[in-house]
């Protein structure tokens, strides 16, 4: 082969594996099913001593409900003793309440191929959720659209490695804030057809969620199995407020899946030491969990944590410290002691572009997701700024990342083909093994080939540009959007859901609050 084919052979190589691995909709397995063991940092021994701790925080010190009093009044009707709005629970009473909660449940996508079954030895990866900010090379950094949330999906639904379209994954800050939950719930079901999450914003928004719903999959099918699960957090420190209460009812009394999490910064929302902040998880996510059970006994719900420290110099979050490894693998052997699918984790980092410090803080976290026997991993793709800011470039690098985990928990295969003998016999001492049969079967699945690493020579890599990860990043997630064809929808629920959009809009005036 001369020297001017080299590379032009090296290139088709290089695009026959990115279509591969950026075809429209591909499907691959609707979510990992693990097949190594959780690594497991805390004793059976120290799990006892938190749960104490966690006993004793649930009744000398309780947490507060507030601004909800049908919520103190179910507290009160199940056992707790309620003062104001500072609910205290006896010992026992909420491991009790919570034994009507599923250890596993299917959530259903309006494509069953891509119905999740969250708990167990599962993982399921869903985008960053939340950000008011969106970024790429080309914009910068600005204030997310409806646009730019439309992206998102389909840039999820686009990769196999995603599980999930997720929820937030970014505000649609051009759309009023009262109205915007129509069009983003709409985005997931008309953009995507995996599996997806309703509005917490409001009751009525999460009403108006579970309301969409139901013309996708009907009624009876909505109250009879899980179409949605939602993002519950705590006001931490031991506190739920008004507005995620509500929700959590809503959902609850519809047998949509809750995910409760405390939101905690260690340092800030939580003491300082790994274990008197694990203590607190447990007490809030209990208490919120139960709160579901009481309300539909049987609902799923998930236990959730998330936990990361601050910088004791500037008080700003950071990530991908050894601390918040420790946390969320503790938090995941005390959500499997309590028998509950486990929500933690993702693609974390403080930093404010798609560089070195992204990369290495969010590999150190999703590691220790997927290690650490996490179910439901939100914030897997995306992810900048602690949070603020949904990167395009972030998002593709994010997910070559998860490609990588699909790899890791698919464990060592010992079967004969995997044992290699033949190859053994077939090369014998002193050989090269590049040209034996088994390589030959073998070598398009031998290996993971990343779709953002640049792996050839220095010379190739001056030829092609010397393009960095985040520039290779941006033409990936471009070509994507511009190769995107997007799932069939039934044109009558189409239909029928713009008409109650509509409907539901025209019912109430605009309003950014």
């Amino acid at each position: 082969m001369s020297d001017v084919a080299a590379p032009a052979a090296r290139r088709g190589r290089s695009a026959r594996r990115e279509r591969r691995q950026s075809a429209p909709g591909m499907i691959g397995a609707p979510y990992i099913t693990r097949n190594i063991p959780v690594f497991d940092v805390l004793s059976d021994e120290g799990a006892e001593k938190i749960e104490a701790q966690a006993d004793r925080l649930l009744w000398e010190i309780g947490l507060e409900f507030r601004e909800a009093p049908e919520i103190l009044q179910i507290w009160k009707a199940a056992g707790a003793e309620v003062d104001g709005e500072r609910v205290r629970f006896p010992k026992g009473m909420l491991r009790e309440v919570l034994k009507t909660a599923p250890a596993q449940f299917t959530q259903h996508a309006r494509n069953p191929a891509r119905n999740v079954e969250v708990g167990g030895n599962n993982i399921i990866f869903a985008p960053v959720y939340g950000p008011p900010f969106v970024t790429d090379l080309d914009k910068g950094r600005r204030y997310g659209t409806i646009e730019d949330f439309r992206n998102f999906v389909k840039l999820a639904y686009m990769s196999p490695w995603l599980h999930h379209s997720g929820g937030t994954v970014c505000e649609p800050v051009d759309l009023p804030v009262n109205k915007r939950h129509f069009d983003m719930v709409y985005a997931h079901i008309k953009y995507s057809d995996k599996p997806f999450m309703g509005s917490v914003t409001a009751p009525e928004r999460a009403e108006d969620s579970v309301n969409m719903a139901r013309i996708v999959f009907g009624d009876d099918f909505v109250d009879q199995n899980c179409v949605m699960i939602q993002l519950i957090n705590a006001n931490s420190p031991l506190v739920f407020d008004a507005t995620m209460l509500g929700a959590l009812k809503v959902y609850a009394s519809a047998n949509q899946a809750c995910i409760v999490s405390p939101f905690i910064l260690a340092g800030a929302m939580s003491p300082v030491t790994v274990a008197g902040t694990l203590s607190q998880v447990l007490a809030e996510a209990m208490a919120g969990c139960a709160l579901t059970q009481l309300i539909r006994p049987g609902a799923p719900v998930v236990f959730g944590a998330f936990v990361s420290s601050i910088s004791m110099q500037s008080g700003a979050p950071t990530f991908g410290s050894p601390e918040g490894s420790l946390l969320l693998n503790g938090a995941a052997k005390l959500a499997r002691r309590l028998g509950l699918p486990f929500r933690s984790g993702g693609s974390f980092t403080a930093s404010k572009t798609p560089d070195a410090q992204s990369a290495q803080e969010s590999a150190q976290t999703i590691a220790a997701t997927v290690q650490a026997g996490v179910n439901f991993c939100l914030h897997a793709a995306g992810w900048l700024e602690g949070g603020l800011c949904s990167s395009y470039e972030k998002f593709v690098m994010d997910a070559d990342q998860l490609a990588m985990m699909h790899v890791l928990a698919k464990g060592i295969d010992v079967s004969d083909e995997a044992m290699a003998m033949d190859a053994f016999q077939e090369v014998g001492p002193g050989g090269h093994f590049l040209g034996a049969a088994h390589t030959q079967r073998n070598f398009e699945s031998a290996f993971y080939r990343s779709t953002i690493a640049d792996n050839n020579s220095y010379e190739q890599w001056l030829a092609d540009g010397q393009l960095d990860a985040a520039t290779r990043a941006n033409k990936i997630w471009k070509d994507m959007l511009a190769g995107y064809t997007g799932p069939e929808l039934d044109p009558g629920i189409d239909e029928a859901l713009v008409s109650f959009m509509e409907e539901r809009k025209a019912s109430f005036p605009d309003s950014n609050v």
